[in-house]
């Protein structure tokens, strides 16, 4: 499956206007905060805290219409903890921005 970034951009401009230096904040802030929610996840060992940390990425991804992330957020939802194909999918997505 390829990367479509154009919503995520789409977003990002949306938000930053013509300004290239807040595009980047604004991109290296969702990055930053979608890794945290996934070092969360890893560190997982309950049904409660894995699914908080997985509501909170999807509600990152939503927030910045980052579709890959947010169905890779869904299938960690219905996944067990520290199921590591889940993870994998979220480190995979992650990897591409």
């Amino acid at each position: 499956m390829a990367y479509e970034s154009g919503a995520l951009d789409a977003t990002l401009a949306a938000a930053a206007g013509n300004d290239p230096a807040l595009m980047r904040e604004l991109r290296a802030a969702f990055i930053e905060s979608a890794q945290k929610q996934l070092d969360l996840l890893k560190r997982s060992r309950c049904d409660g805290n894995w699914n908080v940390a997985a509501m909170r990425l999807k509600g990152l991804a939503a927030s910045f219409h980052s579709e890959e992330l947010l169905d890779a957020a869904e299938k960690a939802l219905i996944s067990a903890p520290g199921e590591p194909a889940a993870i994998r999918d979220i480190e995979t997505v992650l990897d591409r921005f």
